[in-house]
């Protein structure tokens, strides 16, 4: 145990592909978002689209778990996910959350906060239709975060659904999209001797943004 865990520490990385400034950056952080997620999807990073989802519950105990954006605008992230499920009971609770993405190939992290809302009904319509067939099944299927005896229960109400609906399985009522409205946006780009690049976006009262720069 004692050699594993010094061999970890030991770790090092030097990050030196590239900088981020002020001056060169964007005024709007959805934009500089945006950017950044179109350089990672042509980088072909693995998975550019997912990110951390951070909740916190009731009792004031924090959860993580990995998700995937669905869509982005200037109203915020979106996402959809069994409405039922840990993080869903969560956010009904504390709507208040926080995502990130790490793209560890181009040495770079994007943190936001903010407050959470269902998407339309609408939305979650349109997005549940275009998912493959196995998907929309997969969605009626799965009692996401419940305890189950064992596998055999999801293939089981798989085969329960896929025999109802044939083709044409309607959206769950309890699933659907989330959004995520960010109130304060960081982007951090990794560089030489832990120097790291980081900038900071704080909405303002006249919706306007307050760019910064933190010490990493």
């Amino acid at each position: 145990m004692s050699d594993s865990n010094t061999s970890i520490a030991d770790l090092r990385k030097s990050y030196e592909r590239a900088e981020f400034n002020e001056e060169a950056s964007q005024a709007d952080p959805m934009k500089q978002f945006d950017l950044w997620l179109k350089e990672a999807l042509a980088a072909k990073v693995p998975e550019p689209n997912a990110m951390t989802l951070a909740t916190v519950s009731s009792d004031l105990r924090p959860s993580t778990r990995v998700v995937l954006i669905k869509g982005y605008d200037e109203r915020g992230i979106v996402w959809y996910t069994n409405y039922n499920s840990r993080k869903g009971t969560e956010l009904a609770g504390n709507p208040y959350a926080a995502l990130q993405f790490h793209w560890v190939e181009l040495e770079r992290t994007v943190r936001i906060e903010g407050v959470v809302e269902k998407v339309s009904a609408e939305e979650s319509d349109a997005y549940f239709s275009s998912r493959p067939l196995d998907s929309r099944i997969g969605a009626w299927a799965s009692p996401q975060s419940e305890v189950i005896a064992n596998r055999g229960v999801l293939v089981a109400n798989a085969a329960k659904y896929g025999a109802k609906f044939l083709l044409q399985p309607p959206r769950p009522p309890h699933w659907g999209g989330y959004r995520l409205k960010p109130d304060n946006w960081q982007f951090w780009q990794g560089r030489k001797s832990r120097l790291h690049d980081r900038l900071r976006y704080t909405l303002q009262a006249d919706a306007s943004w307050l760019r910064e720069r933190l010490a990493p």
